[in-house]
């Protein structure tokens, strides 16, 4: 049997509970080992950090990487590099902790059609998962996640004009832009991958707030003002929206959906939505390296 990829993610201070049903979800695709940078802005109490890094360890994993600071842009890519160099030759798993993929065939299935294309990547999409009436609530893990947020949608490309590409699967050998969205000179071949995006969920509102206002004022360090540009557009909806997301708009595209399972519409409207995507701004597909979007380093920060 081919040894399964590492899964390399760089995680933020995010609720125990999505831990562990992040590494249950992909140990159920054949994971076997993962590599952990968790890092820690300032305002995160102490006692949260203990606990997930303990939960982490109660799940057979030892964190790589410990690191503390501000959020800057590069701090994702930075850690995640780290992380890639230590995992050595061969084919790497990318996911943020709020992220979940939903392949169309097993692992060893898609490397292999990948090795066969010579791109040295695998591509992916992401679907924005929220609750039925778009608010942002807390879940029961006793339920889960697709219970909890049932819908998917395209809230991070048609609501927040960011990169929406993922880049899931990437040869040792290729270097991957800050958030996994693209790969100088490997494009993907393959129908996008779905990954279910988890970042909607409890508190995000503050959490997008802190981004914003530490991105306006320099305290977290961007190469461009997307990042800012970004934030703001989410909290202007939220704001038009009553504080929730609107879930009945036909432009987001918002339909039940779930983990187990790909959308029998996913591969026609996911593989044209990436064809036709421009970075802001630009004339052509993947003519710049975009900054990250809110969820690009898909931590709570």
């Amino acid at each position: 049997m081919p040894v399964p990829p590492p899964l390399i993610a760089v995680i933020g201070p995010v609720e125990p509970a999505l831990l562990r049903a992040w590494v249950a979800h992909y140990r159920m695709l054949g994971i076997e080992r993962f590599l952990l940078a968790f890092h820690f802005p300032a305002h995160v109490p102490a006692e949260r950090r203990h606990q997930l890094q303990d939960t982490c360890r109660e799940l057979g994993i030892i964190p790589t990487v410990i690191s503390r600071g501000p959020w800057h842009e590069h701090t994702n890519p930075r850690l995640r590099d780290g992380l890639r160099d230590l995992a050595g030759p061969g084919w790497h798993l990318l996911a943020d902790a709020d992220e979940l993929h939903s392949y169309p065939a097993p692992l060893d299935e898609v490397i292999a059609a990948a090795e066969q294309s010579g791109t040295g990547t695998v591509g992916g999409l992401m679907l924005d998962r929220v609750t039925a009436d778009g608010s942002l609530t807390g879940w029961d893990p006793g339920t889960g996640l697709d219970e909890a947020y049932p819908l998917g949608g395209f809230l991070t490309h048609r609501l927040l004009h960011a990169d929406p590409r993922k880049v899931v699967l990437a040869h040792s050998r290729v270097a991957v832009a800050s958030g996994n969205h693209r790969a100088e000179g490997h494009r993907p071949t393959n129908t996008p991958v779905v990954v279910h995006h988890f970042k909607w969920r409890g508190d995000v509102r503050a959490d997008i707030e802190r981004r914003a206002v530490h991105s306006a004022d320099g305290t977290w360090k961007t190469a461009s003002p997307a990042r800012l540009m970004e934030a703001r557009r989410l909290l202007a909806h939220l704001d038009q929206h009553g504080g929730r997301i609107a879930t009945a708009s036909a432009h987001l595209g918002f339909r039940r959906v779930s983990t187990g399972s790909v959308p029998s519409w996913w591969a026609a409207e996911a593989t044209g939505l990436v064809a036709a995507w421009r970075p802001p701004g630009q004339n052509e597909p993947g003519s710049t390296i975009c900054s990250p979007s809110p969820s690009g380093a898909s931590n709570r920060s």
